[in-house]
């Protein structure tokens, strides 16, 4: 693992000295957030603009929209930014974190102070730019810390600062009205004492200073987060000569502290991100092996890319111990130019052993960087997994292999009794080995560039296969179950010559899959289907198969299906056996009605194609399957229209779908339904989610595939009328105002035929 940094006092390296920075105010109606932002403005030498929606209109209440708007200018013009709202859930603070965008430092000040302090404040005060004081305010303020989301940095936050008592928050302001024009902070995630916490104990007189303990200082110069219980982290150095950067990195490493490194845009980090299969894995060869930065580089997004169309949902995520890495800072840098999506692959800084309890990032398997022998010792990583893993890894390995080519791969799977598998969550180690090129090491190559390269480009796709082998074998566990896996062969991957290709898992633990977290969803639903998400809106017929088995030939292996998602499939398969809830019934295709329509007219166009499951199976080759979908979705929408003229429809598919088999949405646009009832179903249809069918036919011709957007993010979205793109703040609120609603549609809508309108409405 590289620990390359630069010697200057920088906290993110040259390139980002003097970079603005936003920071979110974090906190409850009375944590004191504007009395924050008002004393740093007053006092702070940097340029600062306060954001503040209850006052953003001239003076009064505006919207979020104009909150980001003349937070963006803000930034242009090389101020730093407060954001003054509660962003006390992730959904209201995942818009702002898109100024990031802008190449800027995102911070968060969470003002987590007790509930009783805010409200005695709330209810207290007067002339209050929201008007929330009074009674009512105590009302607000609990109700809003029912909801409450600390945030994380894999948020894209690079820095998080909580307080939690008056030494916090004076040491917070301290630190900010001392940052000059051109100071950056250490990055990192600092002060959270109890990150489950929801309500912090005891009472503070906010902004009384009083003397800091000099040991809690102490740790906060070091940029520890492991201060003990009677100190608080208070003040972090700012880059005026006071405070080595370097060696705070370093000390942060070595305590197993944890800040992202990439900005993750609309990365989903919830709860449910835990199932995703999780590769972490160091820089192969670019530490003591000394292989060249600059190539290293090139081949992990090489490969990389090559890979990440084959692992479906799961991530990978390269680590290293410091923010000054130059492999990361290279691999974020080309990753970005040829447009990977960060949610699939991101850098992370961080101790490898420690990703999970000491960031939050929940990694199943991770990668080390070993030696030929497969030995514990050599320092790096290689020592610091084996001491981590405990014997349990030493003595995995011996099982699968006594030794490692150059350019290979050994996955080997932990016992429950590893502290990795029952601290970090880890249920599988790959040992990999790269190319050599330091001369005080074995089978050094000289300098030979040419093999070196092909080796290691062996060493990453040995890696990346060892991976999917374990994503596919949790795939095939039982839904439902935590199952073992039984084959006694072991696992060695590789090209070289002399390397036996043995691909087969050996594995006495329980491991815990992803097919586990989709058959968690459906449990949620309580046996009701109508309770799941949009593309879970099985057929009438599909509603009799929803327990059929999950078999059939073909399909996509990027997706594990339950049984329950398999209705569509069984209706396409064996169409004779619903015939009597089928409103046609080609060779190539079946219409059906929706079963829980989300609009007053709702109906699938269902392709008969076995190895079709949704659209990412979609190529050039099925185009024209795909236009004569169309035709058959035109011609009911024109039935329709006959009926009741007022109707207006739109033909399109979902991104990613919960039920297997393309399927093709004719939906009316008034969604009058008593089936629409969350924010999936709405935004599943009504955002870019939902992939109009003449654009994906466009796409497809043009391009060989359709542009997809990840089912998550829809969650993070708000919920917006779709012709006046109002924001409404629940379904109920939107359902009202879309009854009501005259606008036009948006003009995008309005061209290439993507809505379907009456004769005389067009």
């Amino acid at each position: 693992m590289d620990t390359d940094v630069d010697d200057t006092c920088k906290a993110g390296g040259e390139g980002e000295k003097g970079k603005p920075i936003v920071v979110l105010l974090v906190g409850a109606p009375g944590s004191g957030k504007s009395t924050f932002c008002d004393q740093v403005i007053r006092s702070s030498a940097r340029p600062w603009v306060r954001i503040c929606q209850d006052t953003i209109n001239n003076g009064q209440s505006g919207t979020k929209v104009q909150c980001l708007k003349n937070a963006a200018r803000a930034l242009k013009e090389g101020k730093s930014v407060f954001i003054d709202r509660c962003n006390l859930e992730r959904e209201q603070r995942a818009d702002f974190m898109r100024l990031g965008a802008l190449q800027v430092e995102m911070h968060a000040v969470v003002l987590d102070l007790p509930a009783k302090l805010c409200i005695s404040r709330s209810v207290k005060r007067t002339g209050h730019e929201g008007n929330l004081q009074g009674g009512k305010a105590a009302a607000v303020v609990n109700s809003m810390l029912r909801k409450k989301e600390l945030p994380k940095l894999s948020e894209g936050f690079s820095r998080i600062l909580f307080c939690q008592n008056e030494s916090d928050v004076q040491a917070a302001l301290d630190t900010y009205i001392g940052l000059g024009a051109l100071d950056t902070l250490p990055h990192g995630c600092f002060g959270q004492k109890n990150p489950d916490a929801k309500v912090q104990l005891g009472i503070m007189k906010f902004l009384k200073k009083v003397d800091v303990p000099s040991n809690a200082r102490s740790n906060a110069s070091r940029g520890q987060d492991s201060a003990p219980p009677e100190a608080t982290e208070v003040k972090n150095p700012i880059c005026e000569g006071r405070g080595n950067v370097s060696s705070l990195s370093d000390t942060a490493g070595e305590e197993g502290k944890i800040s992202e490194d990439l900005v993750v845009d609309s990365v989903n980090q919830n709860s449910s991100l835990n199932d995703v299969p999780t590769l972490a894995f160091p820089s192969i060869s670019t530490s003591d092996f000394q292989f060249n930065h600059e190539k290293a580089s090139d081949i992990i997004i090489e490969i990389v890319e090559e890979f990440l169309h084959k692992l479906g949902n799961a991530r990978l995520v390269l680590v290293d111990l410091t923010h000054g890495s130059k492999i990361l800072s290279l691999v974020r840098a080309k990753a970005a130019q040829k447009n990977i999506n960060p949610k699939n692959f991101f850098t992370f800084v961080g101790d490898i052993t420690r990703l999970h309890s000491g960031g939050g990032l929940h990694c199943n398997v991770i990668a080390n960087a070993a030696n030929w022998r497969l030995k514990p010792g050599g320092g790096g990583v290689n020592a610091a997994i084996f001491s981590a893993a405990g014997p349990a890894l030493e003595v995995a390995t011996k099982e699968q292999a006594k030794s490692l080519s150059p350019g290979n791969a050994v996955v080997v799977p932990l016992s429950s009794a590893s502290p990795l598998y029952s601290s970090e969550g880890v249920t599988h180690v790959i040992h990999v080995l790269g190319p050599n090129m330091n001369p005080n090491r074995p089978n050094c190559l000289d300098g030979d560039y040419v093999k070196g390269c092909k080796i290691l480009r062996m060493a990453y796709t040995s890696l990346f296969e060892g991976f999917l082998s374990i994503v596919r074998s949790q795939e095939k566990l039982p839904k439902g179950s935590i199952e073992k896996i039984g084959s006694k062969s072991s696992v060695l991957l590789g090209h070289s010559e002399d390397a036996p290709k043995i691909f087969s898992l050996k594995s006495d633990q329980k491991i815990k899959r992803d097919g586990v977290y989709e058959h968690e969803r459906w449990k949620k639903c309580k046996g009701s289907l109508n309770e799941v998400g949009s593309d879970i809106n099985v057929s009438r017929a599909g509603k009799v198969n929803a327990n059929n088995d999950n078999t059939g030939s073909g399909g996509s292996n990027s997706k594990v299906w339950g049984s329950w998602a398999q209705a569509l499939y069984n209706i396409a398969m064996h169409p004779e056996k619903h015939k009597d809830d089928l409103l046609e019934i080609t060779d190539d295709f079946i219409v059906l009605t929706d079963l829980y329509p989300k609009a007053k007219k709702h109906i699938l166009v269902l392709a008969r194609y076995d190895g079709l499951d949704h659209l990412a199976d979609v190529s050039k080759e099925h185009l024209q399957l795909l236009k004569m979908m169309h035709a058959m979705g035109l011609k009911w929408a024109e039935k329709f229209l006959l009926e009741d003229a007022s109707l207006v429809f739109r033909l399109g598919y979902h991104s990613v779908p919960s039920m297997r088999q393309l399927h093709l949405h004719v939906i009316s646009q008034d969604f009058d339904s008593k089936h629409l009832k969350n924010k999936k179903h709405w935004n599943t249809f009504t955002t870019a989610f939902f992939r109009d069918s003449v654009d994906v036919i466009e796409e497809i011709n043009n391009h060989g595939k359709a542009t997809l957007m990840d089912e998550e993010s829809v969650l993070l979205m708000e919920l917006r009328c779709h012709r006046c793109r109002s924001a409404h703040p629940n379904i109920p609120r939107l359902k009202s105002h879309i009854t009501n609603c005259r606008a036009p549609f948006p003009a995008n809508l309005l061209q290439n035929g993507r809505l379907v309108l009456a004769p005389s409405n067009t």
